[in-house]
């Protein structure tokens, strides 16, 4: 059925960690939410659905929509979705950046904005702290904020700007000030991309061809997005280095809209269409394969979500008509999408963390 996108269970354990801190009591809350402590401290991995959910509860019963990342102060429930609305019609990802840069500036709780920097084939992405704030505090303040709260801000930003763009944005390099940690396997995970710690500041550094490319979601697309936040600024690919690998991460993770073609895939992976049909022959599958893999396990991750109906799965899958999606997913599964909500495995699903490693 699909293997289960999952996060490393020091994540969730982490968020647990700060909602304990914060005075809140953390058995209340995995019971509310459906899941068994047990779980989290057998596992290595951990439902990526799970989380999402848990993370919202956690965001609600704080009042905070930026908990676990950088702020300085409580974030107002709703802030995302404003700045969401403000970024859509921009012309490119730089013009978002910016106008994002200007939305922090004005929203309550924030203290950080983010700031890029062009300097010839790259760009840089950091936060700094709010002009109106210069005055009071000067130097770099994510030096002293914890280094979880600077990678979850810079893994957020990194797949909010994928969904976004609709593609993958592709890291050179992620840079830390903080010293080397003991998970720092974790971190080059998370990025796929050459990670530093020890730098002058915390940054995302990826080829500035990125900051032309026009976004392209719209109002639809932002209320899916919305409803299942932030699932999809969670989500990580494999950790390896295989070409199927790199299609994937290519495909994104927004399957609202047409997937990138063999031949897009293959200028973007400086190759011939045939020579990628030929290695991906070697690996043992097809981009084809790939392509119905990703769509089947996205829709069946999706189906999981108990908060989507069906049609609005199938608009997250790009359908127009549920009835398209109904005959695709029985193709995928074997099941139409409500003989899969009334089964066990779905029930299971929901209920456990099982990971499929195979």
């Amino acid at each position: 059925m699909g293997r289960m996108i999952t996060v490393p269970t020091g994540y969730v354990r982490y968020l647990l960690d700060q909602v304990e801190r914060q005075g809140f009591s953390v058995d209340l809350l995995l019971q509310q939410v459906g899941i068994d402590a047990a779980d989290i401290e057998q596992g290595t991995e951990f439902s990526a659905v799970k989380f999402g959910q848990l993370y919202q509860r956690v965001m609600y019963i704080s009042q905070d929509e930026y908990f676990g990342m950088l702020s300085g102060g409580r974030v107002p429930l709703g802030t995302f979705r404003m700045m969401c609305h403000c970024l859509l019609h921009c012309g490119s990802l730089a013009r978002a950046i910016q106008r994002a840069a200007d939305f922090h500036e004005i929203c309550r709780g924030t203290r950080y904005k983010p700031v890029l920097l062009r300097t010839g084939r790259y760009a840089r992405l950091s936060f700094a702290l709010l002009d109106r704030l210069v005055d009071e505090q000067t130097g770099s303040a994510t030096l002293r904020e914890p280094p979880e709260y600077v990678r979850t801000s810079l893994s957020m930003w990194h797949h909010f700007i994928c969904w976004l763009l609709g593609t993958r944005l592709e890291l050179k390099t992620v840079t830390f000030t903080a010293p080397v940690p003991e998970d720092a396997e974790l971190y080059k995970t998370l990025f796929q991309a050459d990670v530093r710690f020890n730098q002058s500041e915390n940054a995302l550094v990826f080829p500035a061809r990125f900051l032309e490319y026009p976004l392209v979601q719209n109002e639809t697309s932002l209320r899916d997005f919305l409803h299942t936040a932030p699932y999809q600024l969670l989500v990580n690919i494999e950790n390896d280095r295989s070409l199927k690998t790199q299609v994937i991460a290519l495909f994104g993770r927004d399957f609202s809209r047409e997937l990138p073609s063999a031949e897009e895939v293959s200028a973007v992976l400086n190759m011939s269409v045939s020579t990628l049909r030929r290695r991906l022959q070697d690996e043992a599958t097809s981009f084809q394969r790939i392509k119905d893999e990703c769509r089947k396990d996205a829709a069946v991750t999706y189906m999981n979500s108990p908060q989507l109906t069906i049609n609005e799965v199938a608009r997250l899958m790009g359908f127009d008509e549920p009835s398209a999606f109904f005959r695709s997913f029985k193709k995928w599964t074997g099941m139409t999408p409500g003989d899969y909500r009334r089964s066990a495995l779905y029930r299971e699903q929901l209920t456990g963390t099982i990971v499929d490693k195979g």
